[in-house]
């Protein structure tokens, strides 16, 4: 048996690893990131969405279910480098047909095995993703030509990746699992970055999905009579992606109903005016949870992105196609996980709903697209997207005795736009108030204080009415939900406003911390000691490195 040589994963910032070759024997630059999903990692190793990153598993065990033909996501390994502690060193699972270290040879992936994990993602965690670059055989050379070398790689800020992952030719998937067998919808999907198993979760409810290149025009769309757009994920800097913007603005234009995941997440959000920002080291895994605001609902999901979108939980916000609101994020950090239209047909979620590999819990975000797609009645046809908050009835109200958050909106004035009815003004007025846009020339403080002026006089004619007020009901208590982390009981409290004094305070790298932040907070449960805080270092750092929620019960190592 041949000895096996020396491989290295070299940092930026100096910090070299050493261990064993596995896969290829070469050199190749990318940026260093963690994963902690546990299985999957074929799946994980096919995502476009890893294109040129050096992906470190924090999970020690990996290869031992081989590699097989049918759980591809894309048509090769996608990863820039692939770093484990402890490779299988023969797989046993009866769908393997060969080995994991065989196919990593066979593509020229190049490989460390033997290195302590551990350490690489706690490094990575502190100091964030960063540049990095693998090298075993001949490409090793002194420490210090390597570091220069991985200093001299460009970051993933700024990258623009999308184009070298899409499709060069459209394909159509045919649609499935529909008794009259054929398609009750066609979607156009454009492909920045898409995977396997999304266009399958399309066709399986009835959906003719025709997959682009992401150079594609709106009259390509168009001429396709679609019933439906759909953004797929992707690698790179959203900041990047003016093209794929530009169309998703031309198909809103059109009331295309659009649903969008992961870099289709940030698209759309640019697309409506949102900004993106680079995170310390992104989410990327099998469980990470996402709160629905409207429902209360926890999800565990897959996830895979270091950039995220800008925006608090709940957030409500103007567009020049109506008002959209924020409507997911994690409860580890905040990060926004999803945003809607009030009145216009298009969402998006960060996370992977098609899953592979990973959880299912929010593959029904497909059965809302297909919702979305057929409750439109014509071109152009104003709908929302957004579920029923519990305490709501779905039951439809007159547009006049409709309150302002449940009007359905078609046509808000935004940036002199004409408000095209009355539940659209009602809106309208709504965030004259709240946001300080002119509408129909009416001045945001005049409008807001016309409102407060009339809700005062309203209160004083009830005081003269009546001497003696009654006494105000108590707020209601904020709703919880137990959950487990790491084994401990867990509560999430929605909606909870956190002080800037407060250490779990969200916090971005260089931004200092916000005066009051509302978001869903992770809190020790009812059996902590508020008065017995764990040190700094033992603190559970989040999966997106914004701010420190949860502390760590054990012991150990989060």
């Amino acid at each position: 048996m041949s000895a096996v040589g020396t491989a290295l994963l070299v940092l930026e910032d100096g910090r070299i690893f050493r261990g064993e070759e596995f896969g290829a024997a070469g050199a190749n630059l990318g940026e260093a990131v963690f994963t902690t999903g546990m299985t999957g990692y074929q799946e994980t190793l096919t995502d476009p969405s890893y294109h040129r990153q050096i992906v470190v598993q924090t999970a020690p065990q990996i290869g031992n279910t081989g590699w097989n033909d049918e759980d591809d996501e894309s048509a090769r390994v996608q990863v820039a480098g692939y770093v484990v502690r402890d490779p299988a060193r023969r797989p046993s699972n009866w769908r393997s047909q060969r080995a994991l270290g065989d196919v990593l040879v066979e593509q020229g992936v190049v490989g460390v095995a033997g290195v302590d994990t551990r350490a690489v993602v706690r490094h990575l965690r502190e100091r964030g993703a960063m540049r990095a670059g693998v090298f075993s055989g001949d490409a090793l050379a002194p420490d210090a030509e390597l570091v220069e070398r991985v200093l001299a790689s460009p970051t993933m800020e700024g990258a623009d990746l999308y184009g070298a992952v899409s499709t060069h030719e459209p394909y159509v998937v045919p649609a499935g699992g529909t008794a009259e067998g054929g398609a009750r919808f066609r979607v156009a999907a454009l492909d920045v970055g898409i995977k396997a198993n999304t266009p399958r979760m399309l066709a399986a409810r009835g959906i003719e999905v025709h997959v682009l290149p992401a150079a594609t025009s709106i009259e390509q769309i168009v001429d396709l009579g679609v019933d439906g757009f759909f953004l797929s994920n992707g690698p790179g800097d959203p900041a990047t992606a003016d093209a794929p913007v530009a169309l998703t603005r031309a198909v809103l234009e059109r009331g295309i109903p659009t649903f969008g995941i992961c870099f289709g997440n940030q698209i759309l959000a640019r697309a409506l005016g949102r900004g993106t920002y680079k995170m310390r080291y992104g989410h990327r895994g099998i469980n990470v949870p996402v709160v629905e605001h409207a429902t209360g609902r926890v999800a565990i999901t897959s996830q895979n992105h270091g950039f995220a979108v800008e925006g608090e939980a709940g957030e409500r916000f103007v567009t020049p196609y109506g008002p959209a609101r924020i409507t997911h994020t994690c409860p580890n950090d905040g990060c926004v996980e999803g945003l809607a239209g009030e009145g216009f047909p298009a969402f998006s979620v960060q996370y992977h709903p098609e899953a592979a590999a990973g959880p299912h819990d929010a593959a029904d975000l497909f059965d809302r697209f297909v919702t979305l797609m057929a409750d439109r009645p014509a071109r152009g046809a104003a709908l929302s997207p957004l579920p029923h908050r519990r305490d709501e009835e779905p039951a439809a109200v007159p547009v006049g005795d409709a309150p302002v958050d449940d009007a359905p909106v078609t046509g808000v004035a935004v940036e002199g736009v004409a408000v095209e009815d009355a539940a659209a003004e009602l809106v309208a007025a709504e965030l004259v108030a709240a946001e300080g846009v002119a509408v129909e020339g009416v001045a945001a403080e005049d409008a807001a204080a016309e409102d407060v002026a009339a809700e005062d006089s309203t209160r004083c004619a009830a005081d003269d009415e009546d001497a003696v007020a009654e006494p105000a009901e108590p707020a209601a208590p904020a709703e919880r939900v137990d959950i487990t982390v790491h084994g401990e009981p867990t509560m999430l409290l929605p909606q909870t406003v956190v002080p800037a004094d407060d250490p779990g305070a969200q916090q971005r790298d260089g931004q200092g911390v916000d005066e009051t932040v509302a978001l869903p907070r992770v809190v020790p449960g009812a059996d902590d000691d508020p008065a017995d805080p764990a040190p700094d270092d033992d603190l559970f750092h989040d999966s997106g490195g914004r701010h420190r929620l949860i502390e760590r019960h054990d012991g150990e190592e989060a």
